[in-house]
């Protein structure tokens, strides 16, 4: 007699259910060593890296911006720490859901801001929101971290199959934005491109604009979804060794040069962690 016939129709599903865990570790450790090295970061400077968390938004005289910069690495460092362990992980990533969250409160007062001394143009308007889904591809990251750690239930009380769908629209409407501000503030893009790279950096920067609105079609489509996921993340590492250092040793006392790397590899990570998501979840219908 096989032993699964004994088994509660809950228990059946809780022992048939795959460790997502452990299918998600190597986004995992990505994700959480690189929002450990942002709040590093943070306390090193004693401040907020503000081209990625942009409090100035909301004022140049916030009282007692220091402390709220010391808390902010404290959570990012605990939390990025605490993600790598599974014991401890969903708490981890419970709290970086939540401070990647407020970091894209930060950038709301831009929508008012930025029209108002730049001029009310599509460009500008395009680029706050890139800023914003920054935050809010990272923040996804986190959310399908603790999703996939939920306690066991019935699939009807499971929160991971609608995690999984909002990841998928954040990260895809996001890349199309992404691609779309390529295009229309091109200038800005240009000084991310290495002088040395052949064919000039217009090219490089107009083809990963195209790459960009072309993964977001793919992922928000489900038309190759984890490979264009996969390729999206690889090309964000790609910045990682090709675009970002160049800043780093042009002034390596510059935080938001040091804060750029450690949060473009924390997007990297929340993007791979999406492939995966998108893997097991289409595994996981199948088997239904």
């Amino acid at each position: 007699m096989s032993t699964g016939k004994l088994l509660p129709d809950r228990e059946q599903k809780t022992a048939a259910h795959p460790d997502r865990y452990r299918a998600m570790r190597a986004g995992v450790i990505l994700y959480g060593l690189a929002s450990a090295a942002s709040g590093i970061t943070d306390f090193l400077w004693h401040d907020f890296d503000r081209a990625h968390q942009p409090i100035q938004a909301f004022g140049d005289d916030i009282p007692a911006v220091k402390l709220l910069a010391f808390i902010t690495a404290a959570i990012m460092i605990a939390g990025g720490l605490a993600i790598l362990f599974k014991r401890s992980a969903r708490a981890g990533a419970g709290v970086l859901a939540l401070i990647y969250f407020v970091f894209a409160i930060f950038w709301l007062p831009r929508f008012y801001t930025a029209p108002h001394f730049l001029g009310a143009h599509v460009p500008v308007f395009i680029g706050v929101l890139a800023g914003l889904a920054m935050e809010l591809v990272a923040f996804a990251g986190a959310a399908l971290v603790y999703s996939a750690l939920e306690p066991a239930s019935g699939a009807s009380n499971s929160s991971w199959p609608r995690t999984v769908l909002i990841s998928r629209w954040i990260i895809g409407l996001s890349a199309i934005d992404f691609g779309l501000n390529h295009f229309a503030a091109l200038h800005d893009v240009l000084i991310f491109v290495p002088k040395w790279m052949p064919f000039g950096p217009q090219f490089w920067a107009i083809l990963t604009g195209i790459c960009f609105v072309a993964a977001g079609l793919a992922i928000l489509t489900k038309v190759k979804d984890v490979l264009a996921s996969l390729l999206l993340a690889a090309m964000f590492l790609v910045f990682n060794f090709l675009a970002l250092p160049q800043f780093i040793i042009a002034d390596p006392k510059d935080h938001a040069a040091w804060g750029g790397n450690f949060f473009n590899l924390a997007l990297v990570a929340s993007i791979w962690l999406l492939a995966d998501a998108l893997y097991l979840r289409r595994g996981e219908i199948q088997s239904q």
